[in-house]
């Protein structure tokens, strides 16, 4: 008997648990030499705003040991654009398509969610609460769980399909955080987003990135992605994607057997193309080497 390697997340069956992280795979056109992108269990694209956006000024990535810091600011062709050319393109490939949105406001975002509420092959909007609310002095919309309860029951309003909160690291209690999105109607969460840090060029003495921080993302964030995904499905028993840092099958079972129910990689993708395609036949190998009958009976196991 094959091994099963379905996921569910939120509602939403996957074919297999595999899916690449908001802006380090583009739109899918970028990769289609490779493998075909029906092959993921889902595409996760380009944080998707209400109008188009350029992005910041480079530089916008600084390679730091174990992972790359990136400030790219956004940039992608707004939720028109994304519906007239880019989603025709995942719809062709029979992609499982998730939109990641992003806004400076509450409106910003319950807009994107009701314009995609409206497109067939859109299957789950991503909801990145790590924006600034510009309303309330930049402070990101997931610093606190009232902030992000506010958010997360607006986009719900506009959008009845699965809804998926991604979080923030950078916080004092994302457990907290996590069950106020839970409460207020996510479906499912994605844990973890970068983390923020800086380097600093010491020949001209300044930040490597004109913005002087940015969001931190590979290896060197596994082990708090892993800890986070562990404590968050630990208190709250939610659907989870982990993702930070993985590199390998190997990574991504250590995320399952912490509690999620699936994975996202991300900058693994930029040095090594075939990462994904990868893990997904070594979920297959190791289920089937080891007598197990689905990637479910695995997800929480290592839980005490």
């Amino acid at each position: 008997m094959k091994a099963d390697i379905s996921a569910e997340i939120g509602g939403l069956i996957l074919k297999n648990p595999v899916m690449p992280a908001s802006g380090t795979w583009g739109y899918g056109e970028e990769y289609a030499e490779f493998y075909a992108p029906g092959e993921l269990g889902a595409v996760v694209v380009k944080g998707t705003t209400l109008e188009p956006r350029q992005g910041n000024k480079p530089p916008r990535i600084a390679e730091t040991p174990a992972g790359i810091l990136n400030s790219v600011g956004l940039q992608n062709v707004g939720v028109e654009k994304f519906i007239s050319e880019k989603l025709p393109f995942l719809k062709k490939n029979k992609c499982t398509v998730i939109v990641n949105i992003a806004g400076d406001s509450v409106d910003d975002y319950a807009d994107v969610a009701r314009r995609l509420m409206d497109e067939e092959g859109v299957s789950a909007v991503e909801v990145n609460i790590s924006c600034p609310n510009v309303k309330k002095g930049g402070i990101a919309f997931g610093v606190n769980a009232a902030s992000a309860s506010v958010l997360i029951k607006s986009v719900k309003k506009e959008y009845g399909r699965p809804l998926i909160a991604k979080l923030s690291p950078n916080v004092t209690d994302i457990v907290e955080i996590a069950g106020a999105c839970i409460d207020s109607g996510a479906d499912a969460l994605t844990l973890i987003n970068t983390v923020r840090g800086m380097s600093i060029d010491i020949n001209n003495r300044r930040p490597l990135l004109p913005n002087c921080a940015g969001g931190l993302s590979g290896p060197a964030i596994k082990p708090i992605a892993l800890r986070m995904v562990y404590e968050v499905k630990k208190a709250t028993g939610a659907d989870i994607i982990g993702v930070g840092g993985i590199e390998c099958f190997e990574d991504a079972l250590e995320f399952i057997m912490a509690g999620a129910s699936a994975v996202q990689v991300g900058t693994a993708n930029f040095y090594n193309p075939m990462v994904m395609p990868e893990i997904i036949a070594g979920f297959g190998e190791y289920l089937e080497k080891n007598k197990i009958g689905s990637v479910k009976d695995l997800v929480g196991v290592a839980i005490r």
